[in-house]
């Protein structure tokens, strides 16, 4: 049977908190919920609700508050629209900002025959090595400007470069790459199209 509003609540409370510093009543019979721990006060709700409000100064969680006191101590870098060193450029800008290391993101091992079905696909996925976790782009190669006169991919050997075009952060882009097949990896540069 459920507890009538108009009577006089005498029931026994008692305070709890869980690991993130927030309080809350139960009653003094019942088990306490996972993850809540007593916080040392027990008597009527108005007495338990008047020693939360004593206690409960600051109602954000303990790990945000945390969070904030560490951003407080060790403020992330302004942001700014005169992107003048590299960490500040967008990814675009700092692909396009001479060449780069790169390799060949083959899904399956890496070798140059399944590089040239990539190849004859049209399309080749390139990584950049040196951005945060790599970026992996698939670029639609353009015949006209690719060149692979100088590759053997039937013995791994020689070298070939590809041109394609893409969107990469919503600005297109030329990506430039010249690969070793031997170890599929080489030089590579974005150019703003």
């Amino acid at each position: 049977m459920g507890w009538n509003e108009d009577k006089e609540d005498i029931r026994t409370y008692k305070v709890v908190v869980n690991h993130e510093e927030q309080y809350a009543i139960w009653l003094e019979h019942k088990q306490l919920p996972n993850g809540w721990t007593l916080a040392g006060k027990t008597g009527s709700k108005a007495d338990c609700l008047a020693f939360i409000k004593e206690a409960w100064t600051d109602m954000r969680p303990l790990s945000l508050r945390k969070k904030l006191d560490e951003l407080a101590k060790n403020p992330l870098p302004p942001v700014s629209s005169d992107p003048g060193t590299p960490a500040e450029k967008a990814l675009v800008d700092r692909l396009c900002d001479g060449d780069h290391s790169v390799e060949v993101g083959l899904r399956a091992e890496k070798d140059a025959k399944l590089f040239k079905k990539a190849i004859d696909g049209g399309y080749v996925h390139i990584k950049f090595t040196e951005t945060r976790g790599g970026t992996e782009i698939r670029m639609r190669l353009n015949a006209d400007t690719s060149d692979f006169s100088a590759a053997d991919f039937d013995n791994g050997k020689g070298s070939a470069h590809m041109e394609g075009n893409l969107m990469l952060d919503y600005v297109r882009v030329k990506c430039i790459a010249d690969v070793d097949l031997d170890t599929l990896k080489g030089r590579g540069r974005l150019v703003r199209v």
